[in-house]
């Protein structure tokens, strides 16, 4: 499919120039493969939501390289000192607010209270078992996550320019669990799943256990802070037909229309999955979005987001919908 739409001017036919970033885009996905094996389009999805500045869930069962996919992802972007700033918090009942946000703190020297912050100060969150953690715990998370920034009393705290929520869940254990809401879910602009790898990789896992492990105590930093904002800022610019946008709306209205749907999409839902395919985009190094785009990302960013009447729904109902917009963008003739 792969083709440019007939409508893109001569500008956005062109591949991205590469430049340092971009090019280092493929020695990222091959510096986190080298530990992270058999994922390579999980990780591509997961730097989408890191250029589309977003947020993202993996939810997966234990032992399926949830925790090292984030540390090996934050040990390859460098920070002004080192390797990016990397926290992980456990999510578990008894966790409060202020231990994730911070709390104030009486300094007897200045006779005065003084703000000592959290972990969710950082680079790079893991949220460890998020549906751990209670309700009241999982919406302090909300605003540092839709605004960047923590409010405690009257003062706003900013979060840093790259601020990027890795979360993760157990979809098999319900005990101790508190399901999070759909305003929780919405801020994550991929749901993914690892899932097992084939039996090639998971035996070259076994056979090569201590050079990963190696490679894992040894990741080295590959891309720097400015570098991700850069490809933010390029991501922004990355044109989208107007043949696209109209399938977007199509799609995101057609959840609300289909009979195995009980709560469709909403605008922001259309927002947040344009703005991945656009992060997309740059990570092929283009500049213009194409429909295998659309095909690749509408399942990862509408699925969690929408209520379904029963499993069979949820598994065909998204299908059915991409299927019909393909098949129009496809009759449209578009040129290569």
């Amino acid at each position: 499919m792969s083709q440019d739409l007939e409508h893109t001017s001569p500008n956005h036919t062109q591949t991205i120039a590469e430049d340092t970033s971009e090019k280092n885009i493929d020695v990222l996905i091959e510096n986190i493969g080298k530990v992270v094996k058999g994922h390579r389009e999980q990780i591509i999805q997961i730097i989408t939501c890191l250029i589309a500045k977003g947020h993202i869930l993996l939810e997966d069962n234990p032992g399926s390289g949830k925790t090292v996919m984030a540390k090996t992802l934050a040990h390859s972007l460098s920070g002004e000192q080192a390797h990016s700033d990397f926290k992980r918090i456990q999510f578990t009942p008894d966790l409060l607010p202020m231990d994730l946000i911070g709390s104030h703190l009486y300094d007897e020297s200045n006779k005065d209270f003084i703000f000592k912050k959290g972990p969710l100060f950082c680079n790079i969150l893991l949220a460890d078992e998020i549906n751990r953690a209670s309700p009241k715990v999982q919406s302090a998370l909300l605003e540092c996550m839709a605004e960047n920034q923590i409010s405690i009393g009257d003062q706003t705290y900013k979060l840093e320019d790259l601020f990027f929520v890795i979360a993760t869940q157990n979809p098999i254990e319900m005990e101790g669990t508190y399901p999070l809401p759909n305003a929780q879910l919405d801020r994550f602009f991929m749901k993914i799943s690892f899932g097992y790898v084939s039996e090639d990789i998971e035996l070259e896992i076994y056979k090569k256990q201590l050079e990963i492990q190696r490679s894992q105590d040894t990741v080295e930093a590959v891309l720097n802070m400015k570098d991700i904002l850069a490809l933010r800022s390029k991501a922004e610019e990355v044109h989208v037909d107007d043949e696209i946008i109209k399938s977007i709306n199509n799609i995101v209205r057609g959840t609300r229309e289909h009979s195995g749907i009980i709560l469709g999409a909403s605008v922001r839902s259309g927002i947040i999955l344009l703005k991945c395919l656009r992060a997309y985009a740059v990570i092929h190094k283009r500049n213009y979005v194409i429909e295998d785009d659309l095909a690749a990302l509408v399942k990862p960013v509408l699925q969690h987001r929408l209520l379904f009447k029963n499993l069979s729904a949820e598994g065909s109902a998204i299908d059915s919908i991409v299927k019909t917009e393909i098949s129009r963008l496809s009759r449209l003739n578009l040129k290569k």
